[in-house]
């Protein structure tokens, strides 16, 4: 018989049951030190006091009333956001596919209405993980994600990930904008290049295009900077963002400049759970936590810090580990081994981690992790590695 949760996701036989700052209790007593962050999400840990007191007062107040109402909770989050970023103007959804149809449907509908309704393809690059809809996993271009769905989605076009060289024979009459990700996460933790992004704006302008940062994994602090475009001097005209914003709760948002923004009038685009009171009351106290005094110096500090163990993880680690990849606190190690070979010894010393793509082991602890912390995580690893080198000499041996 099929289980009653259907079987989409390949679950460890573990579940949890409380947690507290970066570590999580799971219901046999054991504590898990969570440098997994569900998937660069807890940005403030779990059972952050200010979040916790927050949600609690807010759902004991109003949970969820419609858009067809002004909802103050996402005005104040929009003007903190307004005020500390790039942008004009914030859409509210409840998740980084969402963020990231927003996105495309804005970029398309700004062309729509300055004149270029045959502008409707987006540049995406090799690599690239924009989410799982049908019109994002067309957007990624992974053949894994589109299998057994159908055709994709017209509209979609793709090009070499931190390459300049083939960028202007990518763009068509057809090109509306580029969407690309700051650090490509599920496919290895990869940063683009400052060449390349300086590249994407130069194009951008040259031929009337916008470009649109998919920051769904990168943004809120998660490598230092508020979003990591901020890293390369860069400026987009949307981006992308969902995860760590929400702090554990389910919300996402698009930021865009008044010329992108303007366009999406009543009518033209809608959800009914975005920018709830519940979600943007979260938001809010998530993004006043990670604006106040010293804590993204915080990030970078440990996430210097952190990037320095990890090279000399890959030192101790007898050949499992050969590289380190990231920026601050989204890091991740390179295997030699089969990485779900990694991550079972690492998940055997009491250390929570995610899986990427070109067998990478990825690293995201919540933002809050200290020095200290990072350091037994590296401990941990290092007896992970060691472990699974021991094991794989007695099975030559035998």
């Amino acid at each position: 018989m099929i289980p009653a949760l259907m079987p989409n996701y390949k679950r460890a036989d573990l579940a949890f049951e409380q947690g507290e700052g970066v570590w999580l209790t799971a219901t046999n007593g054991r504590r898990y030190l969570d440098f997994g962050a569900g998937i660069a999400v807890t940005s403030l840990g779990h059972a952050h006091p200010k979040l916790v007191k927050t949600i609690a007062e807010q759902a004991a107040k109003v949970m969820h009333v419609s858009n067809l109402y002004r909802i103050p909770q996402a005005e104040k989050l929009a003007e903190l956001l307004v005020q500390n970023t790039f942008a004009d103007s914030v859409l509210f959804c409840n998740s980084g596919a969402e963020a990231n149809e927003g996105m495309v449907k804005m970029i398309r509908r700004a062309q729509f209405e300055n004149g270029h309704p045959e502008r409707t393809h987006i540049l995406c690059f090799d690599g690239a993980f924009h989410g799982r809809t049908l019109a994002m996993i067309s957007a990624t271009g992974n053949p894994a994600y589109q299998k057994g769905f159908g055709p994709v989605v017209d509209g979609f076009d793709h090009a070499p990930f931190n390459n300049t060289n083939t960028l202007r024979e990518a763009i068509t009459p057809q090109t509306a904008g580029i969407v690309v990700e700051p650090v490509q996460g599920e496919s290895g933790i990869k940063p683009a290049t400052r060449e390349f992004m300086a590249g994407l704006r130069a194009v951008c302008d040259e031929y009337g295009l916008y470009l649109g940062f998919d920051e769904v994994q990168t943004g809120v602090g998660r490598t230092g900077k508020l979003f990591a475009h901020e890293w390369y001097d860069v400026r987009p005209d949307v981006i992308s963002v969902a995860k760590g914003i929400g702090g554990g709760f389910p919300l996402g948002a698009v930021l865009a400049t008044e010329e992108l923004a303007r366009h999406l009038t009543p009518g033209s685009h809608g959800t009914t759970f975005g920018g709830n009171p519940l979600a943007c009351a979260a938001g809010l106290a998530v993004l006043e936590e990670i604006l106040s005094p010293g804590f993204l110096e915080h990030v970078r500090s440990v996430g210097e810090s952190f990037g320095k163990m990890l090279e000399d993880v890959v030192r101790r680690s007898e050949g499992v580990f050969d590289n380190v990849r990231g920026l601050g606190l989204m890091r991740g190690l390179h295997c030699i081994p089969p990485v779900a070979d990694v991550m079972q010894a690492v998940l055997a010393q009491n250390l929570l981690t995610v899986g990427a793509g070109d067998n990478v082991l990825r690293l995201v602890p919540p933002l809050i992790v200290t020095e200290a912390e990072c350091r037994e995580a590296c401990e941990r690893l290092v007896k992970a590695a060691l472990s699974l080198k021991a094991s794989a000499l007695q099975e030559n041996a035998s």
